[in-house]
């Protein structure tokens, strides 16, 4: 059988004089070829527009080049490889945090990214190495059978299963970093449609399955493949038969229509009146925030920008007002009452939340939102949940980590996971704070769990940490998946970009030019009902993803021997 990759001998033995008892060996250069398309692959991101086709692409390549490995050693390394390739290029921007504003040295700030990808990219090459098994590709049997993977049906869902499994446990473990989950790409890509129904990672899921059909159907076309292998089936040379291109390709495209026409279903209807919204973006540079000359040009800042327009909801970034709640100012706190009262405009602003004990210590900081409803003293308040690492708690063991930085946050006090929502006129809003909105299980609980589901989204945040990169970018098509996912208006205000508006079909209303102070007047229909991913979380991607993975670990190995003539 001929090798599609050349084996490499041990050194000083000619390969025809070693037996090998290890199988073919794969070329270092078949790693970096992997490493480059994860690389790639961070292109399929935004701002690229429509980059979910490229995804496409690559994830069909990147199957392909899997399919080249011979066991799931091999096949972890490679999806490890294409995972730090993909990551190291696509959270760079954690470096300025870390040293333009956190004050690390460059050298530390850089290692510390490069070992970050590292981490992430375990999650990829768990998937692969999965993929392996349970396709019974690890388990041939024979440890010198260098014969290349063929894809099966079984295979494909394996990949697809093995990948959902792996994006879901990346950004669960260690409180989860799903940034860059391959879903992201398709907010305008072939199978968004499918967000409402599983969500990012069933979205995922899909787009690995796809990806798999389209490379099962290719390569037994390939010559190389035709030549070394013949036809599986029957070990003649004949040209493979239509079960194996024909049909996993017309699977594939069925899939991809069925993603482009999902879209027209309506999950959710408009309900309660629309709203005027005012979304602020003061553009306060970061090294000046937390000075105390910074601080009240801020609020003063904040202060007039709340008060010059009268609007049913106005949203300023994370911690606009960077005091504690019990220590606003008093012009200030008089100034937006006052105008709230006087215009029937609600008011949500970001401060810092705590207690104060009866011996004066302030305990239980919170990042915080607060929010003023005219003709009532009530002040509605929302704690964040879902804490950065390094940035709002310190985890354990990472102390030494933290002091080699200067950023001035510590350990914060977490809110409840559900929280009752922000009553404007008659239409609840939910709201969230900084990466909260990238957890979509969490978004998804806010409403599911809710005695009064909200029908808009709002989330305040500040990417000023990570200067004009490709973050503001990632992080408004984040957004954008949670109005795909829940079927409702997401609103953002931040303090340098992006701040925008989506609509209940993912569909940007309208935004800010990022590092100008500005506001950004919409007017936004909120949503009622659930989509199935409200109604399921993750639970649907996961129980399928798992019960194909248990028959293709149980009954994998058999199938390719069948497939491959019971050899």
């Amino acid at each position: 059988m001929a090798d599609p990759i050349t084996s490499r001998s041990p050194r000083g033995v000619s390969a025809s004089a070693a037996p090998d008892t290890r199988g073919r060996v794969l070329p270092r250069w078949h790693y970096l070829v992997a490493l480059a398309a994860g690389a790639a692959n961070t292109l399929s991101f935004a701002p690229t527009p429509h980059g979910g086709w490229l995804e496409l692409a690559i994830f069909v390549f990147f199957f392909a080049w899997l399919t080249r490995t011979t066991g799931w050693k091999s096949a972890a390394l490679t999806g490890g490889a294409f995972g730090f390739g993909n990551f190291v290029s696509g959270v760079w921007w954690l470096y300025v945090s870390m040293h333009f504003y956190g004050g690390m040295a460059a050298p530390l700030a850089g290692a510390a990214v490069v070992l970050f990808s590292l981490y992430l990219a375990i999650y990829p090459a768990l998937a692969a190495a999965i993929w392996s098994f349970c396709a019974g590709h690890a388990r041939k049997g024979n440890a010198v059978d260098d014969t290349p993977f063929s894809p099966t049906w079984h295979g494909a869902l394996a990949f697809a299963s093995a990948w959902a499994i792996g994006e879901w446990l990346r950004g669960t473990v260690f409180t989860g970093f799903p940034w860059l989950a391959s879903g992201y790409a398709q907010v305008d890509g072939p199978f968004a449609g499918f967000a409402p129904v599983a969500g990012v990672y069933g979205v995922g899921w899909m787009l690995a399955l796809v990806a798999a059909l389209i490379v099962q159907a290719l390569l037994p076309l390939m010559p190389a493949r035709q030549s070394g292998q013949g036809d599986a089936r029957n070990g003649n040379g004949a040209k493979p038969g239509m079960s194996r291109t024909v049909v996993p390709g017309a699977v594939a495209l069925a899939l991809i229509v069925a993603g482009l026409l999902l879209p027209l279903a309506q999950w959710t209807v408009p309900a309660n009146a629309p709203l005027t919204v005012r979304l602020l973006q003061g553009n306060v540079k970061q090294d000046m925030k937390f000075e105390e000359s910074g601080m009240r040009a801020a609020i003063a800042e904040y202060q007039q920008m709340i008060t010059s327009k009268p609007a049913d909801l106005i949203v300023t970034p994370e911690t606009a007002i960077p005091v504690l709640a019990q220590q606003l100012p008093a012009p200030f706190a008089s100034a937006v009452r006052n105008f709230a009262d006087s215009t029937g405009s609600a008011i949500l602003f970001g401060a810092i939340g705590g207690t104060i004990t009866p011996e004066g210590q302030v305990i239980d900081y919170t990042n915080s939102l607060f929010g003023v409803t005219p003709g009532t003293r009530n002040v509605y308040r929302y704690d964040k949940h879902h804490l950065v690492p390094f940035g709002e708690f310190v985890p354990w063991g990472f102390r030494w980590f933290v002091n080699l930085m200067s950023i001035p946050l510590g350990d914060f006090f977490r809110g409840a996971p559900v929280q009752k929502p922000f009553m404007v006129h008659n239409q609840p809003v939910a709201v969230d704070i900084c990466y909260e909105d990238i957890f979509g299980e969490e978004i998804a609980r806010s409403i599911r769990e809710n005695e009064t589901p909200a029908g808009v989204l709002v989330n305040s945040t500040n990417l000023a940490w990570f200067g004009d990169t490709i973050a503001l970018d990632q992080h408004l098509q984040i957004a954008r998946m949670r109005s795909l996912e829940t079927g409702r208006p997401m609103l953002r205000a931040t303090n340098t970009g992006m701040t925008a508006a989506i609509d209940a079909n993912g569909k940007v209303l309208g935004r800010l030019t990022p590092y100008t102070v500005g506001s950004l007047d919409v007017t936004v229909q909120g949503t009622s009902g659930n989509t199935p991913y409200v109604t399921s979380g993750n639970n649907t991607v996961l129980a399928v993803s798992l019960l194909l993975l248990a028959f293709g670990f149980a009954f994998g190995p058999g199938i390719r021997r069948r497939g491959n003539g019971g050899q």
